[in-house]
């Protein structure tokens, strides 16, 4: 009797060295928009999936979490770590892999390294919330935290938002080094500031997107002004937080996914009822998002598995499209798939002769 089976589909793989090349290819631009816009697709898409809170593991300097999803085609995860003290050591603070597979099958068709596309969908994240929450014509934006997400961040609101000014500050002046050394020739305008205060006077939008792992005041109510919109990025586990509670009272509060940011983000300082609204109900229309060029605006972003599903649909496709990454034999070839066993066979009979 032949056993039929379905044609073996062979994982492709890629690498950190082979995702820094698709990005050069296609240039830094086009992978924040082409990411943008998968995740716009795909929130516009939000009942359609399978959501739940990301899986944490916590331990006293960092965090290892699991974050899944899927629809009724594609099952996507990202393996991830926060770690703020690795870079003592000469480790990122992030590191992250993910998958994506065929629902229909459990096949997996894609193992990529997450670490640097992380940092572009957490940046094209942050810029499709503002084109819905910042007020139009935003021109200058304080970054506050200017480490290893601070470039792709600038870089997300230049091209995406027409973000002219950056106004900077870290705790770190070696940081902002870094960060004006990197964007040197962006075309954007870089005043270094002394102090967050001094970095958020005149920014129509601010962003937070500082790494240690404490409930930390970055941003106070009295450095409010009428019309800003703050996009939190920092405050993404419990007991990390960056934003004073009054600001968020003093303001209305966009979220990813309410469940999980109630645990990690800047609101959970509050109580359980503080109203929040979630982005994907602004992103269909179901919402208004911002009302007025006086409202105070925030986008509690904590990174949520959507986004990842997003960004592994973009980099598969790209690396189809320039022949990029290897066929990794993950899952065994069976010529009977009942037969697991047999993969074993012609090792023990090897064995069994050498005896």
């Amino acid at each position: 009797m032949t056993t039929s089976r379905r044609p073996r589909t062979a994982t492709r793989y890629l690498s950190a060295p082979t995702l820094v090349r698709l990005v050069q290819t296609l240039g830094v631009e086009a992978c924040l928009r082409g990411i943008a816009e998968h995740i716009r697709e795909d929130f516009c898409r939000w009942p359609d999936f399978d959501k739940s809170a990301r899986v944490a593991n916590h331990s006293r300097d960092g965090v290892i979490e699991l974050m899944p999803i899927a629809d009724d085609t594609l099952y996507s995860f990202k393996y991830v770590n926060g770690h703020p003290k690795n870079t003592r050591v000469g480790l990122p603070t992030v590191m992250a892999f993910g998958v994506l597979a065929d629902v229909d099958t459990g096949t997996p068709l894609l193992l990529s390294e997450l670490t640097l596309t992380t940092a572009l969908r957490t940046a094209a994240m942050s810029a499709v919330a503002a084109q819905a929450l910042a007020c139009p014509g935003s021109r200058v934006m304080a970054l506050i935290g200017n480490g290893a997400q601070a470039e792709f961040q600038a870089l997300a609101f230049a091209h995406l938002l027409g973000i002219r000014e950056l106004r900077l500050f870290d705790t770190d002046p070696a940081a902002t080094d870094k960060l004006v050394a990197n964007l040197r020739d962006s075309g954007l305008t870089l005043t270094r500031c002394a102090s967050t205060a001094e970095a958020v006077r005149g920014a129509d939008i601010v962003t937070t997107v500082t790494a240690d792992k404490t409930n930390a005041t970055i941003l106070t109510p009295e450095m409010l002004a009428p019309g800003m919109h703050i996009n939190a990025v920092g405050g993404d586990c419990p007991g990390k937080t960056e934003l004073h509670a009054d600001v968020l009272r003093a303001a209305r509060v966009f979220v990813e996914y309410e469940p999980q940011t109630r645990i990690e983000g800047d609101i959970q300082q509050l109580p359980a009822d503080f109203p929040v609204t979630e982005l994907w109900q602004v992103l269909t229309g179901q919402t208004p998002g911002r009302r007025d060029d006086a409202e105070v605006t925030v986008f509690d972003s904590v990174g949520f598995a959507l986004e990842d599903y997003a960004a592994l649909r973009f980099v598969h496709a790209a690396a189809e499209r320039l022949g990029l990454g290897e066929a990794l034999d993950l899952i065994p070839d069976l010529d009977d798939p009942k037969n697991l066993f047999g993969l074993l066979r012609p090792r023990a009979a090897s064995l069994r002769r050498a005896a």
